[in-house]
């Protein structure tokens, strides 16, 4: 093959399988098999291989992980990464919606959404290329784990459609529930220690110094806002449907509700229908929809004034106390851990417990 025909069949390659990227991990709609896909991802790679001058810097290819990274980079956020204030009732719903009235003319509505259990993180595309990804940190900086996110597949490298020169989108990585049962089913069979719930496994992932290795767990993301001002937009809805169109995986399950009674009825329906999602939410964020009340309303040196998440009640179950170990730490204190019947909570099989400590165990009367 010529320079000429390899620099084209580079480009077909890496056009095609961007599309089917997009169409199996953000549509969840695959047009060809897994094989398929394979095939034409390891031909591109031998093409780069020979003729590197012509690879794309937002190649497929580089799903697979590039370099260690022996530290991570501090980065100030362009915007600051606020976190929300948390209620727990309905009542405390009801004074937030006061607080807004209060501070804003004409009508209020509101769109409520998932509150994904996962680690927040900031993307910026420059000209439609991911050139950052950060944590959320203390808010102000966070750590850049750019090459780590580039290997999370419904995350793309370049975005499609008519994007703006500079975007920042926020969203929320995290380990669906299947995956996360699949991955420690296989660290189980090496004798490695299983991880507590898929948020932690998301968060050790994103924080692996490797990133070949980062792109062998199966992490997923969800966008959920943009603090870029976008023309022709004016609503917080209309921005997560017009993110949809330029490739990003963003909110579903969002509604919009007038009343109180229409955000309440979506909180219980999710807190039942939460069992059903193959990927953990721990509650359900509720915002002010209009982008110029958001505005208005601003920020305080914590949290948005124009949202609030609503924090469901921890999950519980019950099992049968098989016996109690006693483990002991580097300090040499002793802590009782109870060994249970497996039973399924939040996703995971739950077969021990920590006890704390002698006070705890007679507190409740465990024997």
């Amino acid at each position: 093959m010529n320079k000429e025909n390899a620099k084209k069949r580079i480009e077909e390659l890496t056009e095609k399988l961007r599309e089917h990227n997009y169409k199996y991990y953000v549509l969840s709609a695959p047009e060809i098999s897994d094989y398929e896909f394979d095939i034409m991802l390891k031909e591109l790679e031998q093409l780069e291989e020979t003729y590197p001058e012509f690879k794309y810097p937002d190649s497929p290819t580089q799903r697979v992980g590039g370099e260690p990274t022996k530290e991570f980079k501090t980065v100030t956020h362009k915007y600051p990464m606020l976190s929300l204030g948390n209620s727990y009732s309905e009542e405390e719903i009801k004074e937030f919606d006061a607080r807004v009235r209060k501070l804003v003319n004409g009508e209020v509505e509101y769109t409520c959404e998932h509150k994904y259990d996962g680690v927040a993180i900031g993307l910026t595309y420059i000209n439609g290329r991911l050139t950052a990804a950060v944590t959320r940190g203390d808010g102000v900086q966070g750590d850049d784990v750019t090459n780590n996110v580039k290997t999370i597949k419904s995350i793309p490298l370049r975005l499609r459609g008519d994007y703006p020169e500079e975007l920042e989108v926020r969203g929320e990585i995290f380990m669906s529930i299947t995956g996360f049962r699949e991955l420690n089913r296989e660290r189980e069979e090496i004798g490695e220690t299983a991880f507590a719930n898929p948020r932690n496994s998301a968060s050790g992932t994103l924080k692996m110094q490797d990133p070949a290795e980062v792109a062998k767990r199966p992490l997923d993301c969800f966008i959920y806002a943009t603090p870029t001002e976008l023309k022709n937009v004016s609503t917080h809805y209309e921005s997560l449907k017009y993110l949809r169109t330029l490739g990003l995986k963003a909110s579903t399950n969002v509604a919009i509700c007038k009343t109180m009674d229409e955000i309440f009825e979506y909180i219980r329906d999710w807190d039942k229908g939460r069992k059903e999602l193959d990927y953990e939410i721990d509650g359900v964020v509720i915002k002010v929809n209009s982008l110029e009340q958001q505005k208005l309303l601003g920020a305080t040196a914590k949290s948005p004034r124009w949202a609030i998440a609503y924090k469901f009640k921890a999950e519980r179950a019950e099992t049968t106390l098989l016996s109690i170990d006693y483990q002991v730490g580097r300090t040499g204190a002793v802590t009782p851990v109870a060994n249970l019947e497996p039973v399924q909570l939040a996703g995971t099989t739950v077969k021990r417990a920590s006890l704390h400590n002698e006070d705890i165990i007679r507190k409740l009367d465990i024997r």
